[in-house]
């Protein structure tokens, strides 16, 4: 199957969304297609594969989120991915951390179009405060490493982390390992072979890198 010619019907068939979600979800990929010679919200070159390098990529963590879901924060949303599709989804309280106010704009519009609530945040990351997340996602954003720390004010014990990772994934497990404990489930991505989704809980920052310890 070319990923070109994979469209919201194959999408409602790997998903097996609603037929009115499929409406939300197809009103949410026409506004972006109208948008993104505007703001770029993705690349040139994968908006033929809007459907299956985007929308599935991120609805493929549906399965992974605890249900009921409690306050899903998603850090440098962009589009929307993965956490606006989520909402649309049916993961509820979904708050969209983005800082370009042009993207911040879009996702408020996307929203209103797919006629699903969210709060979208127009701050960067280390601005939001007194937010408590039950999920946190976040997608081509940043090593791991770096998401833990970013997401560290948001975060409990309780919090489940679920995180895109393209083919670096070991070495960024190995580099946050120095700094965090967590307990880590590891699952092949569905839209990329190279791929992985991390579902990360009892995350805990050990306060000494494992590198400065004495042996």
């Amino acid at each position: 199957m070319k990923q070109e010619s994979y469209g919201p019907e194959g999408f409602q068939r790997d998903t097996g969304v609603s037929r009115e979600t499929l409406e939300r979800l197809k009103a949410y990929a026409h506004l972006l297609i109208q948008w993104n010679p505007k703001i770029n919200l993705v690349g040139k070159s994968t908006i033929n594969e809007l459907w299956w390098r985007h929308m599935l990529d991120s609805a493929q963590l549906y399965r992974f989120l605890p249900h009921p879901t409690h306050a899903l924060v998603d850090m440098g949303s962009g589009a929307g991915f993965p956490g606006l599709v989520l909402a649309i989804m049916g993961a509820s309280d979904a708050h969209l951390i983005e800082g370009d106010q042009r993207k911040a704009a879009f996702l408020r519009e996307a929203a209103r179009v797919a006629e699903v609530k969210v709060t979208v945040h127009a701050s960067r990351t280390e601005g939001i405060k007194a937010l408590k997340a039950g999920i946190i996602t976040a997608r081509a954003l940043a090593p791991l490493a770096e998401l833990l720390a970013l997401a560290e004010p948001f975060s409990s014990h309780e919090t489940v982390h679920i995180y895109l990772k393209g083919q670096n994934v070991e070495v960024e497990l190995t580099e946050s390992h120095k700094m965090w404990t967590m307990r880590l489930e590891k699952f092949p991505s569905r839209t990329d072979q190279a791929a992985s989704i991390l579902r990360l809980s009892e995350v805990r920052r050990d306060g000494i890198p494992h590198s400065a310890v004495p042996s």
